[in-house]
């Protein structure tokens, strides 16, 4: 049952593939179009267009003619001829396996020849036996195939992609013809996101393969980018939940270090994601969701193109590390502030001073009792509130001549993307605090240690690093040094 669901990959391959015991000794043979050619009603190059023919398109090869082949086309029921130097001849015999992973190696490692690479891994997969496909040369087959769909996918997502002209036309049509499936949706600014559904990474999975293979599988399946903006929450949270199962089947201590570190990263970030979903439906998330993930993460043997994903890690989880705290209340002396439900399922904070409410502020967000922390003047209080996923603002509450406000800080004034802004500390004197921000909106990513004024919430003084700032190093909050992932 394995081997016909595997096969299903490419059912549009089986008609190419004949071979009758009556034929000739050379043909029928199988063949693949080598790159994009025209398909001519003769041997001739000035011979009438049949068809335009795409790399990696399966033909049957019935006959020859000087350097010509005479083909014929299943899907459109259409013969003709071909140049030898267009078409690759697929092997046959006991060892056509062993060929074509060979082939499909050197297709992997060039960018363009996608659909040729298409081609040669639905080859394999029919040419192989039940033990070769649950063989790990089974499951880098099926990760080729994913993966060509997958760079295809990606070439389409281009700002500039055409998909309905073109090579990138082409080569849609081509995975198509292999049964390889498409997803699609806008962003913003009238952007569209193409991603490959995915079924050659879960085969992986289901055949096995090596840590390495499965890991890489587990990653093509969760990817960040292939996540619809347009989801509601409820299927949002189906989804997370479906990535976190999808990430569970992949064993972490069989990896090699980096790939482990990638495993984790993403673990970290779907389980803060998953942990926002549950608060907001009133479920008591874990404390600190994916913060495990991430301290085994070994930053020095993060490469380069890590670094995207290892900041959303680090800035999901830290949006969520409040996440699992359960105050609803806190007193700071005459101060007190109370969590309580407001209209139509929002969060309201109410800011009591001497007994006498002074301050009130709701949200359909998270808010966190818990993280409020007060200076010794008693006049500045923050709380951190997270009203997205992976977006967190810090609330202060000041004291002014008029009596008490409230505002918020974001991480950015900029479209809500991914991002926090946390407290980092009081500075003596009553006039300033120490603000932490990371985020990336709008296509930009900053990470920035300020100095804030408490009267005007402006800032004073920045830094990239909080070393480089002698208010950090003098009154940044021991809680918040050990604490926030921010200073990774």
């Amino acid at each position: 049952m394995r081997r016909f669901a595997l096969m299903a990959l490419a059912a549009t391959m089986a008609a190419a593939f004949i071979t009758t015991a009556q034929a000739a000794p050379d043909f029928p043979r199988a063949g693949l179009v080598s790159q994009d050619s025209p398909l001519r009603g003769a041997p001739r190059d000035t011979a009438s267009l049949q068809a335009q023919m795409g790399r990696g398109e399966a033909l049957e090869i019935r006959g020859e003619r000087g350097d010509h082949w005479q083909v014929w086309d299943y899907r459109r029921e259409r013969g003709g001829w071909l140049r030898k130097s267009q078409v690759l001849l697929l092997p046959r015999g006991d060892g056509a396996s062993a060929e074509l992973l060979a082939q499909l190696r050197l297709a992997r490692q060039q960018w363009g020849t996608e659909g040729l690479g298409l081609g040669l891994a639905a080859a394999y997969v029919q040419a192989a036996t039940p033990a070769e496909l649950a063989s790990p040369g089974g499951a880098e087959a099926l990760e080729a195939m994913g993966l060509f769909a997958e760079r295809i996918a990606d070439r389409a997502s281009l700002p500039a992609a055409r998909p309905g002209e073109g090579q990138l036309a082409a080569q849609l049509d081509v995975a198509a013809r292999y049964g390889l499936k498409f997803e699609q949706f806008e962003l913003d600014e009238g952007r569209v996101q193409v991603c490959y559904e995915g079924e050659a990474f879960r085969r992986v999975l289901a055949v096995g393969g090596t840590p390495e293979q499965r890991a890489r599988a587990a990653l093509a399946l969760t990817r960040p980018e292939c996540l619809s903006p347009r989801a509601t929450p409820r299927e949002a949270e189906a989804r997370d939940q479906w990535r976190q199962q999808v990430l569970a089947q992949v064993d972490a201590a069989g990896l090699p270090v980096h790939w482990k570190n990638r495993l984790l990263m993403r673990r970290a970030a779907v389980s803060a994601s998953l942990a926002f979903a549950h608060a907001r439906r009133g479920l008591a998330p874990e404390p600190v969701p994916g913060l495990a993930e991430f301290a085994g993460i070994v930053p020095t043997e993060l490469t380069e193109d890590d670094q995207p994903a290892y900041a959303e890690a680090a800035m999901r989880v830290n949006a969520a590390r409040w996440l699992g705290s359960p105050a609803g209340a806190r007193d700071f002396g005459p101060v007190q502030l109370t969590l309580v439900a407001g209209a139509d399922g929002e969060r309201c904070v109410e800011l009591k001073d001497a007994g006498r409410l002074v301050a009130r502020r709701c949200s359909y967000g998270q808010v966190a009792i818990a993280s409020a922390t007060m200076n010794r003047e008693g006049r500045a209080l923050t709380l951190a509130a997270q009203p997205l996923d992976g977006w967190r603002e810090l609330w202060v509450f000041r004291k002014t001549r008029e009596g008490w406000r409230v505002e918020v800080l974001p991480p950015a004034a900029a479209q809500p993307g991914l991002g926090v802004a946390e407290f980092a500390g009081w500075v003596p004197g009553g006039t300033q605090m120490l603000l932490a921000r990371e985020v990336r909106a709008e296509g930009k990513y900053r990470r920035s240690f300020e100095l804030v004024s408490i009267d005007t919430l402006a800032t004073e003084r920045q830094a990239a690093e909080p070393a480089q700032m002698g208010a950090f190093q003098r009154w940044a909050d021991p809680a918040w040094r050990g604490a926030s992932p921010i200073r990774r």
